[in-house]
């Protein structure tokens, strides 16, 4: 319906431009981020860390894992989510959001990769 919407005002001469929100940009990249963050860590940290151990314990550091990685995430979105209506379309915070955006995907990808490089080593 909005596209719809969007194409009368387009075709009227009427130019509604939108500008991105950094508060929902924000939100959407951690929820991706720790999705594949889990992901990594199930498919790669666990499966290293059962070469070492055929317990329930590669499940449980999973658990332990992925839980302790919310509150850095959280801590991430809680910066753009209190922004007000004028800042959220703000284009002046654009490098800020690059800069979180960034920290956020290296942490996603970088710590299960150097968590499956530890229990490599500590179980070769």
């Amino acid at each position: 319906m909005n596209k719809a919407l969007d194409e009368n005002d387009f075709a009227a001469g009427r130019s509604s431009a939108r500008k991105r929100d950094w508060r929902k940009a924000m939100s959407d990249n951690v929820a991706l981020a720790l999705l594949v963050y889990t992901a990594l860590q199930i498919f790669v940290t666990v499966h290293a860390m059962k070469q070492g151990s055929s317990s329930i314990m590669p499940y449980l550091a999973l658990v332990v894992l992925v839980a302790g990685i919310i509150p850095a995430c959280r801590w991430f979105e809680r910066r753009w989510s209190d922004l007000s209506d004028d800042q959220a379309a703000d284009g002046a915070l654009k490098p800020a959001f690059r800069r979180d955006q960034i920290l956020l995907w290296a942490m996603a990808i970088g710590l299960p990769a150097a968590l499956t490089a530890f229990f490599t080593l500590i179980f070769s």
